[in-house]
């Protein structure tokens, strides 16, 4: 039988178990070859990888493993390469456990490029790709002083090798890991019609770009980079796509209860990703980098672009902190219809007032609203123009908010000064 080689590249198996695979590669035009190191720390036998033909250009190592495919398209030919700086030995290594033939690589410098050429013309690249390779039983060979010629006895034996052209199969479809509303919005589970998402997994797109020079007049585009998604059938309106990641905003119509969540590349179709969808799912503005000693902060920005921050703590933004009776702008998602019915994935052309009833409490204290609906000139963000009441100065000052009558899930805090 052939020994297994690489499975699921950076991935140990994720998501293997969750689809067919889409493609056999046939047996490569170069050589690949094991150098043994010996055991690591933790028992792992360790081996260099010398990865197919390599060729230096005076600044970079670039080498290629390559051969024929078939299972995408018609089929064509493959080119696997390992590119790192300088003209030193590979920093590709493969770590095996004791008595297994199956290892994992580990890359000290350099990145990938896995290209497929379909015999159409159409050629398909990635950055990260799943995929097994073997060594061919009858064509391998090993050298040194080894006991068995298998990937366990080579990387736990100094200086021994194993080499030969190898086969294997790959995944390029798309696989959904998760799916969450926008994390600095609070990253919930649930989403809602016309919020903002954020899909994670693998093979999610073959570039990374955003939607710049994609929108048709107002219209944001529902394909970036080949990328398209569907949430409950209906497409989403997308702004950034990567091998890894994909954000973009759910349409207004989706039906809610659990629905389905299919991303589509070249190199196929996901399995759906089951997700909740709530009438409302709302958030606030509040990233990670307004996580301050173990307190989140809301963003509230000034209308003079100062934010409610105490001066200097971040040296590089204008800040100060709010006063009762200073109006903030604070920014949201998922708060529900506006009161024009402005859909998703159009930049709102003017102030657009939310149809539910929206309450903000600063420090326990009822906060008047001024405004509470989209923000003109972007898509699908709301603002909340909120007076700060006659409250005493705290730097830990408690946010809440209600959507009619619901409670925010979120715990955030403000800066209040006197």
């Amino acid at each position: 039988m052939a020994r297994a080689i690489i499975t699921a590249f950076f991935c140990l198996l994720a998501g293997a178990g969750q689809q067919a695979w889409a493609g056999t590669l046939g047996q490569s035009n170069q050589n690949f070859v094991l150098t043994g190191e010996g055991p690591n720390a933790q028992g792992d036998g360790v081996s260099q990888v010398t990865y197919g033909d390599c060729a230096f250009d005076g600044t970079n190592t670039k080498c290629t493993l390559s051969g024929s495919f078939t299972g995408l398209g018609p089929g064509g030919t493959y080119s696997f390469v390992l590119s790192y700086p300088g003209n030193g030995p590979s920093p590709l290594t493969a770590i095996t456990a004791p008595g297994s033939d199956l290892f994992t690589f580990s890359l000290s410098s350099g990145g990938f490029t896995y290209t497929f050429n379909e015999s159409n013309g159409t050629t398909l690249s990635f950055h990260s790709l799943n995929y097994s390779i073997y060594f061919i039983p009858g064509t391998f060979s090993c050298t040194g002083s080894v006991t068995s010629c298998d990937t366990g006895t080579v990387g736990q034996t100094p200086g021994a090798t194993e080499s030969g052209p190898v086969n294997g199969s790959f995944e390029l479809a798309p696989v959904i890991q998760t799916v969450i509303s926008a994390g600095s919005y609070g990253g919930f589970t649930s989403i809602a019609p016309a919020t903002w998402i954020e899909i994670y997994g693998q093979n999610l797109a073959t570039t990374t770009t955003d939607w710049t020079g994609d929108f048709q007049g107002n219209n944001a585009p529902t394909s970036v980079g080949g990328t398209t998604v569907t949430v409950g059938g209906k497409p989403l309106f997308i702004d950034y796509v990567s091998p890894g990641q994909v954000n973009g905003q759910v349409p207004s119509d989706v039906d809610t209860g659990s629905q389905p969540v299919i991303v589509t590349t070249a190199g196929g179709t996901s399995a759906p990703f089951t997700i909740k969808v709530n009438a409302t799912e709302p958030g606030l503005l509040a990233p990670a980098a307004f996580k301050i000693s173990g307190t989140q902060y809301a963003v509230a920005l000034f209308s003079d672009g100062f934010y409610d921050l105490p001066p200097g703590l971040v040296s590089e933004v204008a800040s100060r902190r709010a006063v009762p009776g200073d109006t903030i702008m604070l920014f949201g998602i998922g708060f529900g219809p506006v009161s024009d019915g402005t859909l998703a994935g159009v930049i709102d052309q003017g102030k657009k007032q939310v149809n539910a009833s929206v309450v903000f409490t600063i420090g326990g204290v009822s906060a008047q609203v001024q405004y509470a609906g989209l923000t003109p000139g972007v898509v699908g963000l709301y603002q909340f123009n909120v007076v700060v009441p006659n409250i005493p100065a705290n730097d830990k000052t408690p946010l809440t908010f209600t959507v009619s009558g619901t409670q925010g899930t979120q715990t955030l805090d403000l800066f209040i000064g006197n």
